[in-house]
């Protein structure tokens, strides 16, 4: 997860031959169901650690010849595979699940919001981009590169046959893609940005808004078919178990509820009085839901009676945007870290997410204007010094005199890297001033601009200072 409705980390200051589930198998939308059938005991906190920015969605799955892995989306405008090792241990109780070293997974070009199996040893992401990638998996590479959205791409989901992909689209669009990358056809109807998408069956996808309603499609048809639930706030994810005839839904202003499938009456209500709701996930055997919210909680819940399982304080600073779950009782959970963590369902002794003080997170009291707009503009895609690390842009290490597109080992748009820009105080104005989108048309550079003539001078001046 993530946040659904808000577009992008600026807000914070601003993963034996098919993986995808069975007919019988609940799916959800946000944090792709598991299709690890054994059940996990509890596992001590480990982490999925090398990405160079915040962890937006997890799934996890098995690819024949790998096994069990985890996939993770992030803001480094990458997708992470792991290993998962010691799973027949972990399965056994007498020993936690240890996640590999990463293999990364690059092709977008901006971050990336949502992954999940495809089948075949095939996934799914998509992002900030407009774009969803089909991967190979064994490979690490890509397959095809899926494009027609008009905004942001926040969700995608698979179909329990995994013949066909649907797509959530900020442009208030739903895609329909088949795995060969061909475009089956759009569904259209929703008053604002999509959010999140998830199948009840191959013929059956609910979709979830801004514009507050959780909506059900024909997708032999091309059509809505009702509109579940009226909820007023905008809704961020959405879980289903099509067998036990319900579905779940969180939304901005922290609502949680559970609904019939068949007439959308309320069966539960699992608000907790935080907000916003960004992730939901649900255990293989359909007896928990976990959800995440805003403020840094996970709530476990048993679905047979909506009785609260386990409250924990997961992160101590900032979001949960992502959850899925590595068999029935143990959790991966990711959020403004560069990393996620794993956790056990039942409860967890302090937070394992957002310990250690990010540099946005500092008190803007406490840095002159230079700082304070490389913080809130800059800091979560670049590094001052350095090689960079996973970051989504480039170090600025040396920025001053140096021709755009030239960091070895970056890989710039085609617009950057056969560039004649030589950055100096006069381009980095006007590239704040025009906006990356007008200066470079075609660089993967977020859209943004700083319009205030001293903001952008102090910015080129702390950065002439830290980076020579």
């Amino acid at each position: 997860m993530r946040h659904r409705a808000i577009a992008a980390l600026g807000a914070a200051a601003m993963l034996a031959g098919a993986l995808s589930p069975a007919l019988s198998q609940p799916v959800i939308a946000g944090a792709p169901t598991s299709v690890q059938p054994a059940a996990v005991t509890p596992a001590e906190s480990g982490r999925l650690t090398g990405h160079g920015g915040p962890v937006m969605d997890l799934a996890v799955g098995d690819v024949p010849g790998i096994g069990p892995v985890a996939l993770s989306a992030s803001f480094d405008n990458s997708v992470g595979l792991w290993t998962l090792g010691n799973v027949a241990a972990e399965n056994a109780g007498v020993g936690p699940l240890v996640p590999g070293t990463p293999r990364w997974l690059v092709g977008h070009k901006a971050a990336v919001k949502s992954v999940t199996p495809l089948g075949r040893g095939r996934a799914v992401s998509a992002g900030d981009d407009f774009a969803l990638i089909i991967w190979d998996l064994t490979a690490g590479t890509p397959l095809h590169r899926l494009e027609g959205h008009k905004g942001a791409v926040a969700d995608v989901a698979v179909s329990p046959s995994a013949t066909l992909v649907a797509s959530a689209g900020w442009d208030g669009a739903i895609g329909l893609w088949r795995p060969d990358g061909t475009r089956a056809g759009w569904l259209e109807g929703h008053g604002g940005a999509v959010n999140a998408l998830v199948f009840a069956d191959d013929d059956t996808l609910l979709s979830a808004s801004a514009d507050g309603t959780l909506r059900v499609w024909s997708v032999a048809a091309a059509a809505e078919t009702r509109v579940l639930a009226r909820h007023g706030f905008a809704i961020n994810q959405i879980a289903v178990d099509p067998a036990a005839g319900w579905a779940a839904y969180g939304a901005v202003d922290g609502g949680t509820r559970i609904v019939s499938l068949g007439d959308g009456a309320v069966i539960a209500d699992l608000t907790a009085g935080r907000r916003p709701i960004l992730a939901l996930a649900l255990s293989p055997d359909r007896a928990h839901l976990a959800i995440g919210d805003g403020e840094g909680h996970v709530m476990t819940v048993s679905t047979a009676d909506w009785t609260t399982e386990a409250d924990m304080k997961v992160a101590e600073r900032g979001p949960i945007w992502a959850l899925a779950f590595a068999g029935n009782e143990t959790l991966i959970a990711g959020g403004i870290d560069d990393s996620a963590t794993i956790i056990p369902r039942t409860g967890l002794a302090a937070p394992a997410i957002g310990t250690a003080e990010r540099t946005f997170h500092r008190d803007p009291a406490m840095m002159d204007n230079g700082e304070r707009q490389f913080q809130r503009k800059c800091s979560v895609c670049h590094t001052l010094t350095g090689d960079g690390g996973r970051k989504a842009g480039p170090t600025f290490a040396g920025l001053f005199g140096r021709r755009a597109g030239t960091v070895p080992g970056y890989p710039y748009s085609d617009m950057l890297a056969g560039s004649d820009i030589v950055w100096t105080g006069e381009t980095l104005s006007a590239l704040f001033d025009l906006g990356p989108e007008h200066y470079v048309p075609g660089s993967n550079m977020p859209m943004q601009r700083i319009v205030s003539d001293g903001d952008r001078t102090d910015l080129i001046e702390f950065l002439r200072t830290h980076t020579e």
